[in-house]
């Protein structure tokens, strides 16, 4: 659903949950109620300041950052732009609140220093390493392979949720490190009409599934005031979070709204996290579950089917009452010492069983590409 615009000028009794205020950021955060949203994810413009066409060495043209929303008079205007939102962000969010903001080499820095100026107290900074970047066709710099995203509380001393456990059970029960490696969003998942994309800079769902999981519980209340095409709703509904986003475009709400009423929300087993450890290959399964190869609620079984284990959302499996990584669920339910869950547990396909190790292939070369 989407709000009328005259939300600016009058106080809101309640949050306008899971709907899009279509409208500036700045004037959207002013309306809302003090300390009443748990997380804040922004992707805020990056300021690219880009200047002319580009084109790749076979002359065809490079889809760039050119919209409006990313164009300011100077960096002076930018920093005020970046403090005000920032300011507001930080009236709305609740004394055990956080907020994520990703960024490049553009403007990261400069979104780093008000966030610190204002009082809130960086937690992380996670760099977003993209495993199929687009080259620097020029030939002049680096090819820019990575996004840096700021993690925040309300302060030094502020509580803050982190679902410790949950990182470590999705990483295969190694401990979640700040380098995350997600392809740049492409196929399916990237949003287009008439061939042409709908928003230049959409976030993959797999990047924003691990924040949301990491740092909110279920019924949270998570705000996105740059929200696009809706990536952070679509993921908020998976995980059974409550969401809001404020966006000024039209299209990108008419896109947004199409794409969150066809997100398919996990059942409540599937959304029950893990609490304990223990195996580490060079793929976590997690992933395969972030990047929805499979979906929590997914059953396994062996190649016998003798055996059935429930996904869920963070990567860890469910037999009854039983839960564990794939390797460990698979050695208890064998009743053997150690056991490959990879090529142990298989999924339903079209063609028969296949083990879930095709998967973790697939991802591979989908992410050498």
């Amino acid at each position: 659903m989407v709000e009328e615009l005259p939300l600016a000028q009058r106080p809101l009794a309640e949050l306008p949950l899971d709907s899009i205020i279509m409208q500036d950021c700045v004037s959207a955060m002013r309306a809302l109620p003090a300390k009443s949203v748990d997380m804040i994810f922004a992707d805020p413009p990056y300021n690219l300041q880009l200047g002319g066409d580009l084109s790749r060495p076979d002359g065809s043209h490079v889809d760039a950052v050119t919209d409006d929303w990313d164009k300011f008079d100077s960096l002076a205007a930018y920093d005020k732009f970046t403090r005000e939102w920032l300011t507001e962000a930080r009236r709305i969010l609740k004394d055990d609140g956080a907020i994520w903001v990703i960024g490049s080499y553009h403007n990261i820095f400069k979104v780093g220093s008000a966030i610190q100026d204002l009082g809130y107290w960086i937690l992380n900074d996670v760099v977003w390493r993209k495993s199929n970047p687009m080259p620097n066709f020029k030939g002049t710099r680096f090819t820019n392979a990575h996004e840096t995203l700021i993690w925040a509380s309300m302060g030094e001393k502020a509580r803050y949720t982190f679902n410790y456990r949950s990182m470590k059970t999705l990483n295969d029960e190694l401990q979640m490190r700040s380098d995350w490696e997600f392809p740049v969003c492409g196929g399916q998942e990237r949003l287009k009409r008439g061939g042409v994309k709908v928003h230049p800079t959409q976030k993959p769902e797999a990047l924003i599934y691990r924040i949301l999981l990491a740092c909110t519980k279920p019924g949270d209340v998570v705000l996105d005031p740059f929200f696009g095409t809706g990536t952070t709703g679509a993921v908020a509904k998976r995980l059974g979070r409550r969401w809001i986003g404020i966006e000024r475009e039209a299209d990108y709400c008419s896109a947004a709204i199409e794409r969150i009423e066809a997100a398919l929300p996990l059942d409540e087993s599937a959304l029950k996290t893990m609490q304990s450890p223990k195996a580490a290959p060079r793929v976590a399964f997690g992933t395969i579950v972030e990047n929805g190869m499979l979906v929590a609620g997914a059953v396994l079984t062996d190649a016998k089917r003798r055996y059935r284990v429930t996904v869920r959302a963070d990567g860890s499996v469910m037999s009854g009452d039983t839960t564990g990584s794939i390797h460990k669920l698979g050695s208890v339910l064998q009743g053997a010492p150690a056991c490959n869950g990879w090529t142990f547990w298989h999924y339903e396909t079209p063609e028969g069983l296949k083990p879930i190790d095709d998967l973790r292939q697939t991802y591979l070369l989908a992410t050498q590409i």
